[in-house]
């Protein structure tokens, strides 16, 4: 894979477990106070996945009392990188550049500013964030710090998991990207950002940075060529604050 989003994952539980807990590091010690609130949709039967991708599949190994006496559960799973919340490695649209696993881990680690479009794209299913309200934001909480990552709410989080509301389709197959429509960041956006506000990452509660229409995934093509990762498929971003 690519991506490598789970190998990513395993390795960084691991470093976790391994960790000695008797003296915590300063950074660990200095972590900000608060609730820490959980962005991702759960891996399930019911997750969705792109209408071209294979979706979540668990085979059960064991789940009961061994012949030793004692209980065992394990399993196998598969899933396709884009679906589910998941991050994009710039890779995937930026030749030559970073998979998930060469993304710096301080790079994933930032203060985060929350863009809520809701409103708009309640009206419009097909709404393409701007510059414009990128810089309204601005004007009302201050400019969007440096190295931030960059959150965008729309909202359509809650129609998870109606594949229907959520991708405009639940038809599976080529002729259902078609017929994709949910709300993304318009490329001439994409542009101002890398032009004038560096990012460390950004997110969204759709499935794609770009917006369903999109054919030509010029967003993503230009963060990517400049190493900002983007997560896609975010959820509960009502649950954080807009800044600090």
């Amino acid at each position: 894979m690519k991506d490598r989003h789970w190998l990513r994952l395993s390795a960084l539980a691991a470093a976790l477990a391994a960790a000695p807990c008797s003296s915590p590091s300063p950074q660990l010690a200095t972590f900000p106070a608060g609730e820490i609130v959980d962005l991702s949709h759960t891996y399930d039967a019911q997750a969705i996945f792109w209408p071209t991708a294979e979706g979540f599949r668990l085979d059960k190994v064991s789940d009961g009392i061994t012949p030793g006496g004692y209980y065992y559960a394990a399993n196998n799973f598969f899933a396709a990188e884009h679906g589910g919340t998941h991050i994009d490695a710039p890779l995937h649209f930026a030749q030559g550049h970073q998979s998930v696993d060469q993304i710096p881990l301080d790079r994933l680690i930032a203060p985060a500013v929350v863009v809520d479009v809701v409103s708009a794209s309640e009206k419009q299913a097909d709404y393409l964030v701007t510059a414009e309200d990128l810089q309204q934001w601005e004007r009302a909480h201050g400019q969007i710090p440096a190295n931030a990552i960059l959150l965008i709410r729309t909202g359509f989080s809650k129609r998870w998991p109606d594949a229907a509301r959520y991708l405009g389709t639940a038809e599976r197959g080529g002729d259902a990207t078609t017929k994709l429509h949910f709300p993304g960041l318009h490329p001439d956006a994409a542009r101002w950002l890398v032009a004038n506000r560096p990012l460390k990452a950004i997110g969204i509660d759709t499935a794609s940075i770009d917006y369903g229409p999109s054919s030509a995934f010029e967003s993503h093509r230009v963060l990517y060529e400049r190493d900002i990762p983007a997560f896609e498929n975010l959820t509960s971003l009502e649950r954080l604050p807009e800044v600090g």
